[in-house]
């Protein structure tokens, strides 16, 4: 049996561009992709902070130190540029491959420069 689980994320990246004619569904700059371990054409799921949109692209590459994140064809219609959204890929696997894994996790400051990166979220504790 296969578990579908967090494969990476980029996570708190500000919307720069929304552009509703432009062809292509989500560009991101190509050395956050590689980074995070993602892919041009790659499907992802994106959950919009800001109005609680979530919805389902794929990717494709924008220049590499751009900074961009850009939300093309329909996904325009689902944020406002300065937006903050999380970007998540996910992947199937089987139960040794789950047991080792470890997500890429990207995070980022308001300008989409990197904060930090880790493999791990902290277990969430009573408040």
């Amino acid at each position: 049996m296969l578990t579908n689980m967090l494969k990476a994320k980029l996570h708190m990246a500000s919307v720069t561009q929304a552009e509703l004619w432009y062809d292509g569904s989500c560009a991101i700059d190509s050395n956050l992709l590689k980074l995070a371990g993602m892919r041009e054409f790659e499907q992802i799921d994106i959950y919009n902070v800001n109005n609680g949109e979530r919805f389902t692209t794929y990717i494709i590459q924008a220049e590499a130190g751009s900074g961009i994140i850009s939300m093309n064809g329909a996904a325009a219609r689902k944020v406002q540029v300065g937006d903050r959204i999380i970007i998540a890929t996910y992947g199937q696997f089987d139960e040794a491959e789950a047991d080792a894994h470890k997500p890429k996790l990207v995070y980022l400051n308001a300008d989409n420069s990197v904060e930090r990166t880790a493999n791990t979220i902290p277990v969430q504790a009573v408040s």
